[in-house]
This record gives structure tokens, C-alpha cells and sequence, in this order.
């Protein structure tokens, strides 16, 4: 069973559908005591960092996906999801994220090293470069395609945590990123075809994988 957390700022219904769609069993709540009997989280997201993790500290669940994480259950966060599980965001001033994953998400730019303006945010669909293979959210798949819309990016000196990356003018955008059982996608995995869905599999499989150690 897969729990989709919900704080009031994710793309439920587009989740929630991707999930009926592979036959994925599922519940959609933002009671941590529903929460923790579930096999594996998806934290989707969209909006601000800001307000997003306003709502997840007002409501415990950013103690609860912390202390769920750190005791290994398999996490999987989803655009905004995905940039809340690293250290922070200079969104709306500085504002602390979970912590599981190192890095700071920033806004592009608009402006490339030569001086060139381009278009904020990197919205569409961009082709992924993978650089760990084996990473459980992209093994056995492909690279392809994936859809964006995004407006921040996450910066980190730690390479170990990249699965994939895409390009965009001149930035080197993470795509999929994790550690251990916490892992994520900058993309919208349930609008991005075959390629995201596949994602969308694999964190299903490697969860249900986990039951059976």
C-alpha cells in the first residue's frame, strides 16, 4: 500500500489516477496515523517551498516524513515533493526543508553565463541523461522524454545523489535524484508518458520489494 501525503499543495487527483492506472493500491491523507501503516510514501507538490513546508510543520507531517524516512521506509517526492526533501530554498527567503538529501533549491536564473535572457520557468518536455543506471527509479528504463514546469532548481555539490539530470540553456538540472530508500523526480512522472510511468512502477515494485526482506 502506498500512502500520497496530503498537505493541501500537490497535484492529488493526477497522482492518485497514475496510481489507479497501474492497479496500484493506495490512500490519499494527511493523517500521520493512516500514514504509517502504508509500505511506502509519495510526497507530491506544487506551488512554494515557503508555504509548503508551513504546511507540513503545522500539521507534524514534516516530523513524521523525516522519522518515517530515517527508519527506512521507502520515500518518493514529486516536483515540488522532490525539492522539499533537500535542505533548503531561498524562495520567499531562506526556509529549512526536510533534510534527507543534500542541497539548496534557487531560482534559475534567466540568464545564461554569456548573457543570454531564457525563459523562467523551464516548462515542457526535456530529455533525460542518466548517470546512474541502477538507481531504483530509473532501472530498466530508457532515457526518454519527460514533461517540467518548474521555476527553482536544486543546486548540490554531491554527485552521488544525481540518478539523472537534464539540460536546460545552460543549467544542469537534477531529474532524479535520491539516497538509499529517499529518492524523487524534478518532473511530473504521472504527465510524462511511458518514461514517467515506468518511474512510477519502479517505486511501486521497489516498495513492494521491501516488504519482502
Amino acid at each position: 500500500m502506498i500512502g500520497i501525503i496530503d498537505y493541501g499543495m500537490g497535484n492529488l487527483h493526477s497522482v492518485c489516477s497514475a496510481l489507479k492506472r497501474i492497479n496500484q493500491p493506495y490512500i490519499l491523507s494527511g493523517n500521520p496515523e493512516e500514514l504509517q501503516k502504508t509500505d511506502g510514501l509519495l510526497l507530491p507538490g506544487v506551488g512554494s517551498f515557503k508555504d509548503a513546508m508551513t504546511e507540513l510543520e503545522k500539521t507534524g507531517l514534516a516530523n513524521f516524513i523525516k522519522k518515517e524516512a530515517e527508519s527506512g521506509k521507502p520515500l518518493m517526492g514529486i516536483c515540488l515533493g522532490m525539492q522539499l526533501l533537500f535542505d533548503g530554498s531561498s524562495e520567499n527567503g531562506l526556509t529549512k526543508g526536510l533534510g534527507l538529501l543534500p542541497g539548496r533549491v534557487e531560482r534559475f536564473t534567466g540568464k545564461t553565463n554569456e548573457g543570454r535572457l531564457y525563459k523562467v520557468p523551464h516548462m515542457g518536455w526535456n530529455n533525460l541523461h542518466f548517470l546512474q543506471s541502477d538507481q531504483p527509479l530509473v532501472k530498466g528504463i530508457d532515457e526518454g522524454y519527460v514533461y517540467f514546469v518548474h521555476s527553482f532548481v536544486v543546486q548540490t555539490e554531491n554527485r552521488e545523489v544525481l540518478a539523472a539530470v537534464a539540460q536546460y540553456e545552460d543549467v544542469e538540472v537534477p531529474a532524479v535524484v535520491g539516497s538509499g530508500r529517499v529518492m524523487g523526480t524534478q518532473f511530473h512522472p504521472e504527465k510524462s508518458s511511458e518514461t514517467g510511468m515506468s518511474m512510477l512502477k519502479n517505486f511501486c515494485r521497489f516498495v513492494e520489494e521491501g516488504k519482502q526482506r
